[in-house]
């Protein structure tokens, strides 16, 4: 079998990732790889605490290795910090990295480029499918899941907190992917049938986030909500 590591988010696409390749048996599985703001102790762009990721790790009994980036940190900086920990992970026996991606061609060759300069294959479980079909295998299998991100240019404030269920692929707006592909929403599975036990959290503020925008023309990616999730300890 060949040795992976899954790239985590703790949302739907890297959950469905992981199913598919436990079905598959073709993979055994070594641990998660999640992205931290060590400046805010949370995943990049899903705003998820670092706490409950740690949770998600327990609940499906795997390691979680993670790659701390500084608050505002450069695309320099963030590429070398990737690599150091792609080449420990290598030494670990690590030989593939799974990813969630469904169809952006410019980021899977960009994974695929960074896994190649230090000899490691990637994989694209959920690659080229149909993303209403997807959303539609997510809820059949059983998994639940919240929206803890929505980009405001493209859903309103009432979808941050939402379940991820059934009634989403009826109510998404036209414009907007099934599964979020183009970043106009994040998730966080808390229950399905590759954890162990649920996820307890507690729902806590929502909050509205401003970014520069980049030198593109349009505005894309700079106005998000987030429904902020904390761990339930009672």
């Amino acid at each position: 079998m060949k040795k992976a590591i899954i790239s985590w988010s703790g949302g739907k696409d890297s959950a469905l990732a992981l199913f598919f390749c436990q079905q598959s048996g073709q993979y055994d599985l070594a641990g998660l790889l999640t992205h931290i703001n060590e400046q805010f102790g949370r995943v990049s762009m899903h705003g998820v605490r670092s706490e409950l990721i740690e949770s998600q790790a327990n609940a499906l009994d795997l390691p979680l290795h993670t790659i701390q980036f500084p608050g505002d940190v450069s695309m320099e900086c963030y590429n070398t910090l990737v690599k150091q920990k792609l080449i420990e992970l290598k030494e670990r026996g690590i030989t593939h990295v799974i990813y969630g991606d469904i169809f952006l061609e410019d980021l899977r060759q960009y994974r695929e480029q960074q896994l190649n300069e230090v000899g490691l294959q990637a994989v694209f479980p959920l690659w080229n499918q149909n993303t209403t079909v997807l959303l539609a295998k997510f809820v059949q299998a059983g998994f639940k899941a919240v929206l803890v991100c929505v980009n405001e240019t493209q859903l309103s404030e009432s979808w941050a907190g939402r379940n991820l269920d059934a009634t989403v692929l009826k109510d998404l707006p036209p414009s907007v992917d099934p599964c979020g592909e183009n970043g106009e929403y994040h998730s966080f599975v808390y229950d399905g049938p590759i954890f162990k036990a649920p996820i307890r959290f507690q729902k806590g503020e929502v909050v509205r986030r401003s970014y520069a925008a980049s030198a593109e023309p349009d505005q894309w990616d700079t106005q998000f909500i987030f429904q902020d999730i904390l761990p339930d300890t009672r």
